[in-house]
């Protein structure tokens, strides 16, 4: 009897439970559905429905002349999810069908791995269920293309399991050209460089939104939910193309050619400021050359005698001085509070202010400075104010450390030394944009111009926005004392005492500028000889006359370099860039009437085209007496020229050398090249000689020698 009620009391406890955890069922379904029915049913509807995010188009930069500096290309990423249900149904019928011949197709279109690895790898990841394997990463539009026709892809995203997201990839197409001027996009746009940093806003346009419900393993799109991106802007920038490559290839050519560590060179038209070139090189651990920093905006170093200009035009405008003041250069050394100045070239006396500065005198302008500023420092600190070198250029682009330090009385390294060796370009740290702006203004008339780097906004191939000149100082000193300073930096070129009259003068157009020669210490270790390494500067403006462009070169030379002084280094590097602009841009004579009859006889060799339009120009007479082929021997005398067949064929065939003596280095590599033979050049002008000999056989990829003379 007990057992019986034991068993009775047992299961009325359990019908009891039974009714009390249905009544919590039923009442949690009725708080659900009722009370939290609508959190619940955003919930589901957020677990099928979101969002993705669709990625604006970036805008191009352009050149000024309409050239592509910077774009961006679809590239896209290819993944595979080996759990996708119409992978695996039917056993995985779809996957064993088609792996052999999607293997064999992937071999082919990459060519990294065999047919047999891609099969092996494919079938591992099959095993494995990857849900996000990684087949390949950045492939092109174009293996894209190919790649959706591949067995198995061409089932369908579900079917196959092939994920493909796009994405894009920012291209210069010009490659090192402007690089970091231009700049570099990256996700983090605090990490981007350059135009690229600078006008990010502009560029990236605006994310859109499409909305998508996953149904049967897939995301759909839900019409009408669709927010469309709004493409980027484009950026038309300042620079020009041509200059650009002329300036950085003479950048390059010196700085290997001398073993330099780093260097900038900028060219800017005067009128507007805009920056029409901008080159930055750096020595890499390779021994390469590579943009690495913006050495021109960014660089903060002692200027050294290029600094002179703002010296002058204190002394000038100060009423202080005139150009033909005698000063005693003390045979080029002397002593300032306890610290010896020198000059480059010992033995100088009294000279003018004008000889002074042709003659770059550091101590002739530490003694002026001291004798006239030591006692009121800030009426020579006021004008470098004045001159904006202790401002930002405001310059559009975003560049670290291009703060420049003029020193003042309030500085803790402030000394009675600092004054006379700030003059000659000591103690105080700017940038080479900082002082082309200064030289700039001297040759557009005293009127300072900010410098920019883009000229207008554009969208859809229309410019919504233009950028004008706009004028940093209306007057940066007087007439007068702008002629002295035109005087002055015309006579650093012209006279024959001035320090770049031998590498910077040409007869063919004026040039007007400073050298400079600054010693600096390598790594910050101290001035003492074993550390002492020297930048050379040369800045300056073209035509001097009527000035059209002003270029800043300033190159940090190494203890390997064996030339330092601005003229031999920087000036050199001008000088070429200048001649290039003026025969592209500015020269405009052109030849008219007859050309005067010349006994001497003068051969040359090349295309017969190129010559008989060069015959037409120069209005001369010309008989070809050739009866096939593209090359002659051209011989002219008494302004008669005669076109002849070379006496060792140019074009002759098969892997036989052809001669190139008497030819321009252009012909010549244009034809060994066109034969198959490597070109290694020597020298400027026209070949004098040729290492293989002509008519003798040579083998294909065979390096020949030229010299050129």
């Amino acid at each position: 009897m007990d057992v019986k009620k034991d068993i009775l009391w047992r299961v009325y406890l359990c019908y009891l439970g039974m009714i009390v955890l249905g009544l919590v069922v039923i009442g949690r379904a009725f708080f659900i559905q009722r009370v939290e029915g609508k959190y619940w049913r955003s919930k589901g509807d957020s677990m099928h429905l979101k969002y993705l995010p669709l990625r604006a188009e970036r805008g191009t930069i352009y050149s000024e002349e309409g050239n592509i500096l910077s774009t961006s290309v679809p590239i896209f990423d290819v993944f595979i999810d080996f759990g996708a249900d119409g992978l695996r149904t039917k056993n995985g019928k779809n996957f064993k069908d088609n792996i052999d011949s999607l293997s064999i197709r992937l071999s082919g279109l990459f060519g990294d791995k065999t047919p047999e690895a891609y099969k092996n790898e494919l079938q591992l990841a099959y095993q494995n269920e990857d849900r996000y394997y990684t087949l390949k990463k950045r492939i092109s539009f174009t293996e894209y293309k190919q790649l959706r026709d591949f067995p198995l892809v061409r089932l369908g995203r579900n079917k196959s399991g092939f994920i493909i997201e796009p994405r894009d990839m920012r291209i210069n197409p010009y490659v090192l050209l402007a690089n970091r001027t231009i700049g570099l996009s990256r996700e983090d746009s605090t990490k981007s460089v350059g135009l690229e940093r600078t006008y990010d806003s502009l560029l990236k346009g605006k994310t859109g939104q499409r909305l998508v419900r996953y149904i049967a393993g897939a995301y759909m799109p839900v019409d009408g939910g669709e927010i469309e991106p709004e493409n980027g802007k484009d950026i038309v920038s300042t620079l020009d193309t041509y200059m650009q490559d002329v300036t950085e290839s003479a950048l390059m050519r010196m700085m290997i050619g001398n073993n330099s560590l780093h260097g900038t060179a900028i060219v800017m038209e005067t009128a507007t400021g805009k920056i029409k070139a901008i080159a930055n090189l750096g020595k890499q651990a390779d021994g390469t050359y590579t943009e690495d920093l913006n050495y021109g905006i960014g660089k903060r170093t002692e200027p050294g005698s290029i600094f002179k200009l703002a010296t002058l035009l204190s002394l000038l405008e100060d009423k202080h001085v005139n150009i033909q003041t005698i000063v005693d250069c003390e045979g080029g050394a002397k002593s300032f509070y306890g610290l010896k100045i020198r000059d480059s070239h010992l033995g100088t006396g009294q000279i003018t202010i004008k000889d002074a500065f042709t003659r770059s005198s550091n101590v002739a302008f530490a003694k002026l400075a001291d004798q006239f500023y030591h006692n009121q420092p800030y009426q020579f600190l006021d004008r470098l104010h004045l001159l904006k070198l202790d401002t930002l250029t405001g310059v559009d682009i975003v560049a670290s450390s291009g703060f420049p330090l003029i020193k003042n009385t309030r500085s803790r390294s402030w000394s009675a030394t600092t004054i006379p060796y700030m003059a000659h370009g000591y103690e105080e740290l700017v940038t080479p944009l900082q002082m082309l702006t200064l030289y700039n203004a001297v040759a557009n008339g005293g009127k300072m111009m900010k410098p920019y780097l883009v000229s207008a906004i554009r969208e859809f191939g229309v410019d919504v926005k233009k950028i004008q000149p706009q004028v940093m100082v209306d007057h940066i000193c007087s007439d007068e004392t702008l002629a002295q300073l035109r005087e002055c930096l015309a006579a650093v070129v012209d006279s024959m005492h001035g320090t770049a009259h031998k590498v910077v003068y040409n007869t063919v157009y004026p040039i007007a500028g400073k050298t400079g020669t600054a010693v600096t210490a390598l790594d910050n270790k101290g001035y003492n000889k074993g550390n002492k390494i020297y930048q050379a500067s040369f800045i300056g403006y073209f035509p001097s006359n009527q000035p059209k462009y002003s270029i800043a070169v300033v190159i940090q030379n190494s203890r390997e370099s064996k030339m330092i002084y601005g003229a031999d280094v920087s000036g050199a590097v001008f000088r070429e860039i200048s001649d290039r602009i003026y025969g592209r841009y500015l020269g405009t004579a052109t030849f008219q009437g007859t050309a005067t009859a010349d006994s001497m006889a003068y051969q040359y060799y090349g295309l017969k085209n190129e010559l008989a339009s060069i015959f037409k120009l120069m209005q001369i007479p010309y008989a070809d007496s050739a009866v096939a082929g593209y090359w002659r021997q051209m011989q002219l005398r008494s302004n008669t020229a005669t076109l002849n067949t070379p006496l060792v064929s140019m074009s002759t065939s098969g892997s036989v050398t052809p001669n190139v003596v008497g030819m321009g280095l252009k012909d010549a590599v244009y034809l060994l090249e066109n034969k198959g033979l490597k070109v290694s050049a020597t020298g400027r002008g026209r070949v004098v000689n040729q290492s293989l000999a002509a008519g003798t056989p040579f083998k294909n990829d065979q390096t020949i020698s030229i010299l050129l003379n």
